[in-house]
């Protein structure tokens, strides 16, 4: 325990660095307009963002500027204080957390009080339209924070911590994804990737299979596995009341790949329908695989039946009853116990489809969305902008850094240090688009209505009705 509750010294005195350089230069609250993303840019959003002079005052009293509140903090300004910090994690990554924050509450002396509920998304709801919001709280799910933004609930980052600050420290994609309902929501604190496709690499070598690098070229893997006897796809979408959201993630990762990112964010955001030319054809692209009874191991009933988790099961059977299997950077979690990643199994990116549109990335990842305006609180949300506050998690294993400030020596396995590269070299990054998305739509009819069409559903059938859940 006194291990995580090392604080690295050197990162200190870069900070202290960076804000003897800069003078004091995140001072400024107001963000440049073309900062601003795609998506913000329909008339009704333009019309939610707050005005320039307004995002000049800082919300409270207390310091501005991400360096400068840092510094505070680290100097002890705000020792004896509390900041309650309200999440999703529970279990092993709650506790990851809080080992994580160990050394910025020994070195500031504020307490971080964290509290993790499976319920989370339902329970912040109920705390912040009660009048009871935590300090902070931590969301997976944008769609959700942005309907708390649209409340007036959430207090802007840039107002203290400076649009500079922000910029520093994330890729553009990432503030990009933060910005909701005409303002910064929150700052991420960790993520993943999605555009991965899993194989067993000690039977793919022996098979001379090679890895694709285009789409032609997967679906001609998928081809050969199949002349030689063999089932190439292990998928599965069975997840309880989130059933579904497998086959979305795919519908995301082949939109980047036939849409430049600006349809992407139309999408998400409500002003490109489903039932659009865009849209069907990235589902079309995806049938291409599902709707292939050689190419799914059990076929349609098969995809709907087997939990995601189960899924790449097959991949481990000898010889594998399945080969591939395209899941996020957590899905080794579910993996047998003993496999070895990089002997066992081994995973490529998912390929791109139109030269056009590069090598985009498909991430998921936590917000911190601040609630409560204190200066201790300014403190704990510019501590969780920087790569610092993702170190203890990084070197425990399994998750990944948002932050371009984070080192890739503190990865301690080569797996998740080629994650944290794919995630920094991406041409594009966007969110997990069903997360963006508000609920009813990307967490409701979305999920059902794609599993609908797995199970039989024409597109035609699937498609309005997931229009018809926007919040008009």
């Amino acid at each position: 325990m006194m291990q995580a509750k090392r604080f690295s010294w050197l990162s200190l005195l870069l900070i202290f660095a960076l804000i003897l350089v800069a003078c004091g230069g995140g001072e400024e609250a107001a963000p440049a307009e073309e900062a601003a993303p795609a998506e913000e840019a329909a008339p009704a959003e333009e019309a939610e963002a707050p005005a320039e002079e307004e995002m000049e005052e800082a919300p409270a009293e207390g310091l501005v500027g991400g360096d400068a509140i840092l510094e505070a903090a680290l100097n002890g300004d705000y020792s004896g204080t509390t900041v309650s910090f309200f999440g999703a994690f529970v279990d092993e990554d709650a506790r990851r957390f809080e080992n994580s924050v160990a050394a910025f509450e020994e070195q500031s002396g504020i307490d971080i009080e964290y509290e993790g509920s499976g319920d989370f998304e339902t329970l912040i709801q109920v705390r912040v339209e009660g009048g009871d919001p935590p300090d902070i709280g931590g969301h997976p799910q944008p769609g959700l924070l942005k309907g708390l933004v649209d409340q007036d609930a959430v207090v802007d980052p840039r107002a203290f911590l400076g649009m500079d600050f922000l910029e520093e420290h994330y890729a553009q994609g990432w503030i990009d994804d933060s910005t909701l309902g005409g303002q910064i929501a929150g700052v991420w604190y960790s993520g993943n990737v999605k555009s991965l496709v899993w194989y067993p690499k000690d039977d793919f070598d022996a098979a001379g299979y090679e890895i694709p690098t285009t789409w032609e070229e997967l679906l001609a893997l998928s081809d050969q596995i199949v002349a030689d006897g063999g089932v190439p796809w292990c998928i599965g979408i069975e997840s309880s009341g989130a059933t579904g959201w497998t086959a979305t993630d795919w519908i995301e990762d082949i939109m980047l790949r036939t849409q430049p990112p600006e349809k992407y964010d139309e999408w998400t955001s409500g002003e490109l329908l489903f039932d659009s030319p865009e849209v069907r054809n990235a589902i079309e692209t995806l049938a291409v695989i599902w709707k292939n009874p050689d190419y799914v191991l059990g076929g349609d009933i098969g995809i709907a039946t087997t939990p995601f988790g189960d899924a790449p099961n097959g991949m481990f059977d000898d010889p594998p009853s399945c080969w591939l299997h395209r899941q996020a950077s957590f899905i080794p979690a579910f993996f047998p116990e003993g496999t070895v990643i990089g002997e066992d199994v081994d995973f490529f990116y998912f390929p791109m489809i139109d030269p056009e549109y590069g090598e985009p990335v498909l991430t998921a990842g936590d917000i911190a969305a601040m609630y409560n305006d204190r200066p201790e609180v300014r403190a704990v949300m510019a501590y969780l902008a920087t790569g610092e506050s993702m170190k203890g998690w990084v070197e425990a294993g399994g998750f990944i850094a948002p932050h371009t400030d984070s080192n890739l020596d503190w990865y301690t396995t080569d797996i998740d240090r080629r994650f944290a590269e794919m995630l920094q070299n991406a041409s594009v990054t966007r969110f997990d688009g069903s997360d963006l998305m508000p609920a009813a739509v990307g967490a409701g009819a979305f999920w059902t209505n794609i599993t609908d069409w797995v199970t039989g559903t024409s597109i035609d059938q699937a498609l309005p009705p997931i229009d018809a859940a926007w919040p008009r």
